[in-house]
């Protein structure tokens, strides 16, 4: 019989495991985030160690920062707050989590936040509810208070484009997990919106020598390029001479094919190699594993699927995972 190796306190909206799968955060209904650590060592159950006020309304979305910063949670709410959480030694009170930044999201709303690494620090990228993207960096590797913006734009190719009165519903934002070779600091996004142009998932790219983000690729046919974005997800790299991305849409989960050698232009190639077809609505996540070559995903349907290529190449659905009627 399967048994359980985390019980989530009522109320539970999201969760998110750290880097190594040994802590879990969840944000709940009431505002508040829960820490899960093993009951032992060698246990693989965990049990609530920690649990404090986080936000005034429901939260949404938990992040881990990366682990080389400490224990660090990003949480956004539901009216779109977003706030950063670190978990502090002190003698006199023994370990306990602080805020230590709260980001200024003036009249728009958080809708997606992530962590990656630059080439000299940390770098975080928030999407809002007007169409704007937003990149801060991380002044001081010691104190996760010390951020300042370093860019923002909107999810468009022509950067000279710019669209007023953008309503989204929705974000998605991946990093390149290649997080130290050779190219820059990219990520995808997508957007669900009521502006088209802003919509379909892009490649950005920190151009060095000019030191600002550039769109290098847009995921999308040129017959698709209004489709509203769900859910991106960067696949691990482990040795393709191209990189794996997923986009999902209303018309399936895209697998594309990005290449690694930019044109004249500075773009990158694509090539889409799959539309897999199999939620019944609305897909609500996708995580690659390690190894880049298992894509799982969930959605309104209530179930998880995994999906896999074989040695020619063709995409499949691997294995469908449903909860017990």
């Amino acid at each position: 019989m399967d048994k359980p190796i985390v019980v989530l306190d009522k109320g539970t909206r999201c969760t998110a495991w750290n880097y190594s799968g040994e802590r879990l955060v969840a944000g709940l209904v009431d505002g508040s985030l829960a820490i899960y650590d093993p009951t032992d060592p060698a246990s693989s159950n965990f049990t609530c160690t920690s649990r404090f006020k986080a936000q005034e309304r429901s939260i949404s979305k938990v992040v881990w920062a990366p682990p080389e910063y400490g224990d660090a949670v990003a949480c956004i709410s539901e009216d779109g707050n977003l706030s950063l959480w670190e978990e502090v030694m002190e003698d006199t009170e023994g370990p306990h989590w602080k805020m230590c930044k709260c980001f200024d999201r003036s009249t728009s709303q958080v809708l997606d936040v992530r962590f990656g690494d630059g080439q000299t620090c940390l770098k975080l990228v928030a999407a809002y509810s007007d169409g704007q993207v937003k990149i801060y960096e991380l002044l001081d590797t010691l104190e996760l208070e010390k951020w300042q913006l370093q860019a923002e734009f909107q999810n468009v190719i022509d950067l000279v484009s710019k669209f007023g009165s953008v309503s989204c519903l929705s974000a998605s934002i991946s990093w390149n997990p290649q997080r130290y070779d050779a190219r820059q600091s990219s990520f995808v996004l997508g957007f669900s919106s009521n502006t088209s142009a802003l919509d379909s998932a892009k490649v950005w790219e920190f151009d060095l020598d000019h030191q600002r983000w550039l769109p290098v690729a847009e995921l999308s046919l040129p017959e698709d390029k209004g489709d509203p974005v769900f859910v991106v997800s960067w696949a691990p790299n482990i040795g393709r001479p191209y990189e794996l991305i997923a986009v999902a849409t209303r018309k399936g989960i895209s697998i594309w094919h990005l290449g690694s050698t930019p044109d004249p232009d500075g773009r990158l190639s694509v090539h889409r190699v799959a539309l897999l077809s199999g939620h019944d609505n609305e897909v609500w996540e996708m995580e690659w594993d390690m190894s880049g070559m298992t894509l799982a995903s969930t959605g309104s349907d209530g179930v998880v699927r995994l999906w896999q290529s074989n040695l020619n190449g063709v995409w499949h659905e691997q294995a469908v995972l449903a909860p017990p009627s």
